[in-house]
């Protein structure tokens, strides 16, 4: 895993997405290990965040460990991306998507 795309889970999702939410756009990967799309979507992931220069935040949750967190966020496909700004969704997508796509989606929320 990339060392700047911090996993979190129930216990620390509001510090991590919440509150930093309130500084930079947060973007979420709510994924699965047995995912083919979410596999993907992980060098997709890896260069975002390797150019994110603290413009933004990428934290993944794994929903097979962490199937109440995804059940308050309603995820129902994987992946399921979705930007946090100032502690509130500001914009989702699901399924694989292009590193444009997601870029954008992060944007529009600086």
């Amino acid at each position: 895993m990339n060392p700047k795309i911090k996993e979190v889970d129930i216990n620390n999702f509001a510090v991590e997405v919440l509150e930093k939410s309130k500084q930079v756009p947060v973007l979420v990967d709510f994924t699965a290990d047995w995912c083919a799309p979410c596999r993907v979507m992980i060098p997709i992931l890896n260069q975002l965040a390797a150019e994110s220069q603290g413009q933004f935040i990428i934290v993944k949750v794994d929903t097979d460990e962490q199937q109440k967190l995804a059940g308050q966020h309603g995820v129902r496909g994987f992946p399921t991306f979705k930007v946090f700004r100032h502690g509130e969704v500001v914009e989702e997508t699901f399924g694989a998507q292009s590193q444009t796509v997601l870029r954008d989606m992060i944007d529009r929320h600086k």
